[in-house]
Formats: structure tokens, C-alpha cells, sequence
């Protein structure tokens, strides 16, 4: 049995009159270091150890809101699988992102999952302000209408569902509404260490 087979026989397991009850535990009340404490760890020490797990490299995109002229996009690292009942899959943006507003407004999203040897289209995505759509191949998804580009591994179709906070950065939840693998046998672009492999 497969991944997929596993997680769907523990979904039906726990749905079932046999499965014990388990209450949530309370909630931590998150709070941020204050000024008259050390943090427990530096940043540059938390990015140096962190560095070690390699991702993979996804744009986030939407199609322009109501009054906007271009759509919206930003490159992501934090980008995971999440639900299979319902789909859902998650991604981590920064709260000062001048992107995030924009993808927020337009209420879904389409995860493209870069392929190797798309570094240079990551780092368009990367930058902040600018036309990062100048040049860049894409059709629209088709449920969202977001930007899927082209060459892109996977895409994944989302309405945002939930939205949760994460110290310096919000857990955004997307529903996903279609999704589809455009380069089949292709690998994969990894980030690694501050560099792609």
C-alpha cells in the first residue's frame, strides 16, 4: 500500500464508530521575543541549520483583482501538502510580502512547481516590484485563471480557505480546486544550502 492508500485508510479509520476521541489540545498563546529578552537562537544560526533541508521551488501566482492591470506572483519555498480530505495544501509568505495583498484580494491562487533549470525564472520571482511577468510563458489555470507557466513540473488550482498566523509570516491554507504534472519524468528544481542544485 502506497502513501496515498495509507493516509486514505487512516482518514476512514478515524472516521469510524471504532476510532477513539481525541479532544484538541488548548491552543499556546503566541507571542513575539520582547525587547528586554534574547532570542533563543539568532537568525543568521537559524538560517545556517535550516539550510540543510533541501525544498523544493514553486511560484505562487493570481490573476490581476479588480482594478489591477497584471497579475501577481512571488517565488515560495515553504510550500507543502497539507489534506487529502478535503485537498488542501498550505504555503508560508512573509507578512511585509507587497505581493501577498494582491494574491489575498483575488481569493485564489495557482502553485506552479518549478522544474529544474528554472532558476533564473525563480529569481524574476524572487524580487520584489517590477514586472515580474515580462517575458514569462503562462496560460491561465483553469478554474482560478491564475498564471500556470509554462515548463512548470506540477500546478496546483486554490481558493484560498484559510488563513493563520506563524510569528513573522502567515500559513496561508488553499482548497485545491484542480491540479495537474505538465513535464512528466522531469526533476525537479531544489534549493539547498543558498543555492539551487
Amino acid at each position: 500500500m502506497g502513501h496515498a492508500g495509507m493516509a486514505a485508510a487512516a482518514v476512514r479509520y478515524l472516521r469510524s464508530a471504532d476510532a477513539p476521541r481525541v479532544e484538541p489540545a488548548p491552543r499556546p498563546r503566541l507571542r513575539c521575543v520582547g525587547e528586554d529578552e534574547r532570542a533563543p537562537v539568532s537568525q543568521a544560526e537559524f538560517r545556517r541549520v535550516l539550510g540543510n533541508f533541501a525544498t523544493g521551488v514553486t511560484v505562487v501566482t493570481a490573476a490581476a483583482a479588480d482594478g489591477e492591470t497584471s497579475p501577481a506572483g512571488f517565488a515560495c519555498q515553504s510550500f507543502s501538502s497539507l489534506s487529502l480530505d478535503p485537498p488542501l495544501v498550505a504555503f508560508m509568505v512573509g507578512r511585509t510580502s507587497t505581493t501577498w495583498p494582491r494574491i489575498a484580494r483575488a481569493g485564489a491562487f495557482c502553485v506552479n512547481v518549478l522544474a529544474a533549470g528554472q532558476g533564473e525564472l525563480c529569481r524574476g520571482f524572487a524580487v520584489s516590484g517590477g514586472d515580474k511577468f515580462a517575458g514569462v510563458a503562462f496560460d491561465a489555470a483553469p478554474v482560478s485563471g491564475a498564471p500556470r507557466l509554462t515548463g512548470a513540473l506540477a500546478w496546483v488550482d486554490c481558493a484560498i480557505h484559510a488563513v493563520h498566523t506563524g510569528g513573522d509570516h502567515l500559513i496561508v491554507v488553499g482548497r485545491v480546486a484542480a491540479l495537474g504534472a505538465d513535464e512528466p519524468g522531469a526533476a525537479p528544481l531544489l534549493f539547498h544550502r543558498g543555492r539551487f542544485l
